[in-house]
């Protein structure tokens, strides 16, 4: 098992395809563009096959694909009939807008679980948000995805003044669907421009909720081991509703996540700007697994070791970290 010094295993591993998006969201791309990994540097669906083994082999039992949005890579499905042959769980993070061309593969490879990224249910604010006008695509392929029974939920980052008045829309969105709604604070990253003003924090959604239902209609649901979410429903709604508080309320005691990157390097936090090549040692025919054993004793006990306020909101240690979509979302 992969333990750090702190007593944690980590069991998750969240694999980054591509660094190339379709869409261009403010709080994950800057607005002048990233300067993008060469395309020698990024790992190839072989490379992508061998790490994540190598990664199962020492304990992970389910694997995320990310991006970039991961649907834009044209091996993408190599990459899942490669990773379908192994004992782990594959899920998927997309913003949908092409999804619907792989719902055949989606099936074949026992794919089930969708996160669906969607910060607005008003089509202007999507084409503000996004720089793109896919509003009605990614609308009309989430109920797809739904209809052809995979297990749907929807990522919206929420920021002040922008999107915090349809929290209720949102949630109201649940009400005769099988989705799960998950809100999540605003978090710092290269170029983002974010600051606390931005935040819409868990008190405040929760207070968004207890003005509009009955506080007896707000039914608090019991959270998975290691989720990062805290999960709530609202009496007879068929979906339910969650918010992600990685920066008010930190679930770093339960983290069992790893991050590697389309370039082959492992992140052993979202937050952590220290990162180690996996890939550049694979190519050469190095061993790869003390390397990931190094990083995952390297991991500070709270986001990336921003441990205080102070910390959190200094610009300089968010761009000692790389964008979002160079991550991986």
């Amino acid at each position: 098992m992969l333990t750090d010094s702190f007593g944690r295993s980590h069991t998750y591993l969240r694999i980054s395809l591509t660094e190339l998006c379709n869409l261009r969201c403010t709080y994950c791309m800057p607005a002048e563009g990233i300067q993008l990994s060469p395309k020698s540097h990024i790992m190839s669906a072989d490379e992508v096959f061998t790490i994540a083994k190598t990664f199962v082999d020492l304990g992970v039992t389910k694997i995320r694909l990310t991006g970039g949005e991961p649907f834009v890579r044209k091996d993408v499905d190599l990459i899942l009939k490669k990773l379908a042959t192994l004992p782990v769980e594959i899920a998927i993070t997309s913003n949908a807008v092409t999804i619907n061309r792989f719902i055949e593969l989606l099936k074949t490879c026992k794919i089930k679980n969708l996160n669906i990224s969607l910060d607005s249910l008003i089509e202007e604010k999507f084409k503000l948000i996004t720089r793109r006008n896919d509003f009605n695509k990614v609308m009309t392929n989430i109920h797809l995805l739904i209809t052809e029974g995979f297990n749907v939920k929807i990522n919206v980052v929420l920021i002040k003044n922008f999107n915090d008045n349809e929290i209720i829309d949102f949630i109201n969105f649940t009400k005769d669907l099988p989705i799960n709604i998950r809100f999540i604070e605003f978090m710092p990253f290269d170029g983002n421009r974010w600051n606390r003003a931005k935040m819409v924090a868990l008190d405040d959604i929760l207070k968004q909720a207890e003005n509009n239902f009955d506080t007896s209609e707000i039914i608090r649901l019991k959270d998975t081991p290691n989720d990062t979410s805290k999960n709530y429903k609202i009496k007879d709604y068929k979906g339910s509703f969650a918010i992600i508080s990685s920066v008010t309320n930190p679930f770093c005691d339960s983290c069992n996540r790893l991050r590697l990157t389309a370039n082959g390097r492992i992140k052993n936090c979202l937050f952590s700007a220290s990162e180690s090549d996996l890939l550049t040692a694979l190519r050469v025919g190095k061993d790869i697994t003390p390397i990931i054993k190094k990083a995952v004793l390297a991991k500070y006990k709270i986001r990336g070791g921003m441990d205080t306020q102070d910390k959190l909101e200094s610009p300089d240690l968010h761009t000692n970290n790389r964008s979002m979509i160079a991550i991986g979302g």
